[in-house]
């Protein structure tokens, strides 16, 4: 059984700058994916950004702001967020697929507003 732990999430105002982690319990070079999804109040759970074979796949949404990167020997993936605003007021989860199997964290909340 593979833990996702979520951390970083808060209150911040339009144009400001947040750092998700993700630490994961076991080495995340096993997860042939890693990524980060968002869920809005009243909204469906949608993809934020994943890394998979190589190849990283943003939402449109989030083109030019927001970036993923992994720390193999801390076994954690960040996910930095630049010009935030309001409407990515969501919980925020951590992905990873390991062996046929799709891990999820808690979810850590992000809340964009003056």
């Amino acid at each position: 059984q593979v833990h996702l732990v979520e951390s970083g999430g808060g209150l911040v105002q339009p144009g400001g700058s947040l750092r998700l982690s993700c630490a994961a319990s076991s080495s995340i070079s096993s997860f042939n994916r890693l990524g980060w999804y968002r869920q809005a109040p009243g909204k469906q759970r949608e993809l934020v950004v994943i890394r998979t074979l190589g190849r990283t796949v943003l939402a449109d949404s989030v083109k030019g702001r927001f970036t993923i990167s992994t720390d193999n020997s801390e076994n954690t993936v960040y996910l930095q967020m630049n010009s935030l605003r309001p409407e990515d007021t969501a919980v925020y989860y951590c992905n990873g697929q390991s062996r046929g199997y799709d891990y999820w964290g808690q979810g850590t909340q992000v809340t964009v507003s003056s």
